[in-house]
């Protein structure tokens, strides 16, 4: 879809039209109206001169400026000058614009996961989720969209995160296109991200230190070459582990006292605020906010019914938020459920209990036509969790890396 038709098309074609058959006495062909579009749209996106070669040199003149201002007022686009930008033809840099902007940008997003052997989906819905909850984000200065004639083929965006243990850290994400890669837009758009984060560090808390970070797959490796040569390193790693679960899945019994609870409506605040507590001796922990838990629980995979939690007494001493994403599962023609949030609070480490749930969602999934289990680890992770799901038999099958690189 093109920049134009992904906006408010109806008022301003129309009007376009109508000065055109004004202009000529007659409606012209269909063909003629979508050359008029495109033309319209290569304008305003490229933030050129309006040619309309079959009027008049007056009247087109007077269409120009009149088109001009609607066009702009109805875009209401925050075209970006950029100096360092590669000269590429059709080339623009802008800014969000609105929701309507989020089909593309999921659209972009999947592309380029597909491409990179990222096998997972991102819908626009996931876009609006995200632009919603997320922290210190505001998508209307914090995201920058690449275009091509009106069509977009790369993008970013940037927030900034207050860690547990005080640091900083200045997040971005984003992606070109395959086919306009190694052409100079993604160092274009990773110059803008440090610059632009360097600018929201005025309000970010000044102790601690600080750090840029992104996430990347290792078969991203165009990205990955990319942020090396900006001076960013790998400074932590993660697996993507999957269980089959046709072998044998062990029977293990929850420690004394401890009973397992179905997750009512009642308790989803109480369990969020528990998995808070267990992870925030983790490495990256950024304390969550009450509109993070909103968006928790609006997402797709948040599927109480599948969770496995703990109880001693009144209080949450472990869970497995499981969860099947059926989006995934048919894209990729797979039958995987999902082991993640996996925690156990302190007073009730060292006594099995993570196994035991694991084990009990493990069978979970398989009673449900699952021929497999997922999870993320990060492989320094304190508590040794890495160990106990390789016991279980997960097995590695991708490597994640957290990139830093020191903000001065």
């Amino acid at each position: 879809m093109t920049a134009a038709g992904a906006l408010q098309r109806p008022r301003f074609f129309v009007s376009l039209k109508r000065l055109i058959r004004g202009e000529s006495g007659r409606s012209r062909c269909a063909k003629d109206e979508e050359f008029v579009d495109r033309i319209i749209e290569a304008a305003v996106i490229n933030n050129t001169e309006l040619q309309l070669p079959f009027i008049g040199a007056h009247r087109s003149k007077k269409l120009r400026i009149s088109l001009r201002c609607e066009m702009k007022e109805i875009l209401n686009l925050d075209l970006k000058n950029l100096a360092y930008a590669p000269e590429i033809s059709g080339l623009a840099l802008r800014g969000y614009s609105g929701p309507q902007e989020h089909e593309r940008i999921a659209a972009v997003i999947q592309r380029c996961w597909d491409a990179d052997s990222v096998d997972e989906v991102i819908t626009p819905d996931d876009i609006t989720r995200r632009f919603t909850h997320m922290q210190n984000f505001d998508p209307t200065q914090d995201v920058l969209l690449a275009e091509i004639c009106g069509d977009l083929v790369g993008y970013v965006r940037m927030n900034w995160l207050h860690e547990s243990n005080g640091d900083v850290i200045f997040r971005h994400d984003g992606c070109v296109l395959p086919e306009w890669r190694r052409k100079g837009i993604g160092s274009t758009l990773l110059r803008f991200t440090k610059d632009h984060l360097k600018g929201l560090a005025n309000h970010a808390p000044k102790e601690g230190l600080r750090f840029f970070e992104v996430f990347v797959a290792d078969t991203e490796s165009e990205k990955q070459a990319l942020l090396k040569s900006a001076g960013y390193q790998p400074v932590r790693f993660f697996f993507e582990m999957v269980r089959p679960l046709d072998a044998d899945i062990p029977e293990i019994a929850l420690p004394e006292g401890l009973e397992i609870r179905p997750a009512t409506p009642d308790l989803y605040r109480t369990i969020f605020d528990a998995s808070e507590e267990a992870f925030q001796d983790h490495w990256g922990h950024v304390p969550a906010t009450d509109s993070e838990y909103q968006g928790w629980v609006k997402s797709p995979y948040f599927q109480p019914e599948r969770w496995k939690v703990a109880w001693d007494n009144g209080q949450v001493a472990g869970m497995v938020l499981n969860f099947i994403n059926d989006k995934e599962n048919e894209r990729f023609n797979r039958k995987r459920g999902h082991t993640e949030d996996i925690s156990v609070r302190r007073p009730w480490r060292r006594r099995g209990l993570a196994r035991s749930l694991l084990a009990q969602s493990l069978q979970m999934l398989k009673d449900e036509g699952m021929e497999e289990a997922a999870l993320g680890v990060d492989t320094d992770n304190p508590s040794g969790a890495l160990g106990l799901y390789e016991n279980l038999g997960f097995q590695n099958i991708k490597l994640w890396m957290a990139y830093r690189k020191p903000m001065v």
